[in-house]
Parts: structure tokens; C-alpha cells; sequence
């Protein structure tokens, strides 16, 4: 736990009872979980467990049906995504949504832009916004993807993507980062560069991610959650959940021995 997170004595991020229905479909089922300012908790569970579901109400795509968001003590249930990012709250998806004619520097000047909230005018050059380059620039350099600041987002191999998608919901200098399936499609050498970078991330940036790959999920996080049919199965450390029998069962079948890999 951060300086700051013992100083609050809140949560980052606490849902109670947080239900969605499709029509006749329970996606989610009275799901409540809290997460502590710093900490990191991976959600793990087979296709279909409502993970995604999950961030999307937590980040406004979507309204439960029923149940509470609480962001750092502030109900935000109600408000729409780009208030909740402006309180501090961003995510990554499953797919890509960089705009691929976009340069890195260009893709990472217009997060950066976003976040201050100065409105560009058309009268005055790009480069008359010192400030927003100077930013943009050091983000890339920080995160190593200085070298491909003037290549096109499209022409990235897909874990540079992954890493410049990463940069612009840090240019955001989020509280609270929600990360869909980071390392999905990822090569084992691509797999590893996203792998550190995000365990590089400050301690002040909360974080929550799903995660397919049981490796990735236990290395990053401090606390993982089993999602099964929209509620939360288990909830513990990685030792816990590791020795679990239903988590065993769900991921190796009935009556299999040993845990979750």
C-alpha cells in the first residue's frame, strides 16, 4: 500500500451487489469487491464469467441493472466514461483501438492533449504547444518507444501496440487502470516486454486486469479474483488460489488433481 493509500483510508474502488442482465441473461450476479489504493488484482475465469462485462460497467459503457460504484469514496454509478476518466479512471480493451495512420508521437500528443484539456486552435501550429510535446516526448522515452515516435501506429508490430496503448491511458495519469487481456495475441518475447513494463507502473496507479495467462495474472498481481457464471468463485492470494479445488476443477476439469497453472 502506497503513502497515499494509508493517508486516504479508502478504497480505489469498492461495487456492491453489481448485477447485469441481457435480457433473459445474467452476465453478472451480485458481484461486490473492493480494491485498495496501489494494489494490484488480477480477474481470472473461463470465457463467458462476465469479466469484461465487469470493466464496462465499472467504466461506463455500460449501466448495471443493479448495484453501487464507489471511485476513491465518490459514487459514480451514474456519471458517463469521459467523467470517470477525468476523475482518474482508465482501461485498455481486448482488440487494438489505435488510429493506424497516426504517428506514435502523434497517437501520444493527442492523449496527452485530452488529459490537459487545452483546445488546440487552427490558427496556431501544432509545435506552438510546447508544453503537450515535452510531455509526449518524455512519456515515450520513459516507456522506451522513443525510437518509433515518428513510424504510423499500423506499421507497430502488435506488442509495440500494446505498448503505445499503454502510454495513452498513462498520458491520462490515471488513479485507477483496468487493463482487458494485456499480453492476448502476444508472442513469448512480446509477452515478456508488456510483462515489465506494466510491472514498472508507479504503486500510485491501482490496478485491476484480466488475464487469460495464469503466469501473467499471479506474476503482476497482489490479489487475484476467480469469476465463474457472473459471480466471484474465490478471491486470495495467488498461493490461495493456486490450491483451490474449484478453481482446479474449473480450469482442469472434474475431479482432476492439482490447481490452476
Amino acid at each position: 500500500m502506497t503513502s497515499s493509500a494509508v493517508a486516504s483510508g479508502g478504497k480505489a474502488l469498492n461495487v456492491e451487489g453489481l448485477t447485469k442482465n441481457f435480457g433473459g441473461l445474467r452476465a453478472l450476479d451480485h458481484v461486490t469487491l473492493s480494491v485498495t489504493p496501489g494494489e494490484r488484482l488480477a480477474i481470472i475465469g473461463p470465457n463467458g464469467a462476465g469479466k469484461t462485462t465487469f470493466f464496462n460497467i465499472v467504466t461506463g459503457v455500460l449501466q448495471p441493472s443493479a448495484g453501487r460504484i464507489r471511485f476513491f469514496d465518490r459514487d459514480v454509478t451514474s456519471l458517463p466514461i469521459h467523467a470517470r476518466a477525468r476523475l482518474g479512471l482508465a482501461r485498455t480493451f481486448q482488440i487494438t483501438t489505435l488510429f493506424p495512420r497516426l504517428s506514435v508521437l502523434q497517437s501520444v500528443l493527442l492523449a496527452v492533449q485530452a488529459a490537459d484539456g487545452v483546445r488546440f486552435v487552427l490558427h496556431r501550429a501544432l509545435t506552438g504547444y510546447r508544453h503537450l510535446f515535452d510531455r509526449a516526448e518524455s512519456l515515450l522515452r520513459e516507456w522506451d518507444l522513443a525510437p518509433r515516435r515518428d513510424a504510423a501506429a499500423g506499421q507497430l508490430s502488435y506488442g509495440e501496440q500494446r505498448q503505445l496503448e499503454l502510454v495513452l491511458a498513462l498520458a491520462g495519469m490515471p488513479r485507477l487502470l483496468l487493463l482487458d487481456e494485456p499480453t492476448a495475441g502476444l508472442s513469448p518475447a512480446e509477452t515478456g516486454l508488456v510483462v515489465r513494463m506494466i510491472d514498472r507502473l508507479p504503486r500510485e496507479i491501482t490496478l485491476i486486469l484480466i488475464e487469460h495467462d495464469m503466469d501473467v495474472a499471479f506474476s503482476l498481481a497482489d490479489q487475484v479474483a476467480v469469476f465463474s457464471q457472473g459471480r466471484i468463485l474465490a478471491w486470495g492470494t495467488r498461493e490461495e488460489i493456486r490450491n483451490n479445488a474449484e478453481v482446479a476443477e474449473i480450469y482442469l476439469g472434474p475431479g482432476q488433481p492439482g490447481a490452476a497453472r
